[in-house]
């Protein structure tokens, strides 16, 4: 069977989640990250954010989306067994 990969995003998804499913699944953020992410997201409510810390954010927002798929990714491989 021939994978096909729609985006390096699904592409890195597919081989972190073949890598562990089940330390994938179980992947959180650290607390430092998540306080920092909850920062952004103040900060950008309130008064907005910096052209450096809007490419921050988006950088944290690529990671989750990757996370996200790697997670449903180790998720179909642990159902299919």
């Amino acid at each position: 069977m021939v994978a096909e990969y729609n985006s390096v995003y699904d592409e890195l998804a597919h081989f972190l989640a073949s890598l562990s499913p089940r330390r994938v699944l179980a992947y959180k953020a650290s607390p430092k990250a998540q306080a920092r992410v909850g920062e952004l997201l103040e900060k950008n409510k309130t008064s907005g954010l910096t052209i450096d810390e809007n490419a921050e954010m988006e950088r944290y927002m690529t990671v989750e989306q990757i996370v996200r798929l790697a997670k449903a990714k180790a998720l179909q491989k642990l159902n299919a067994q």
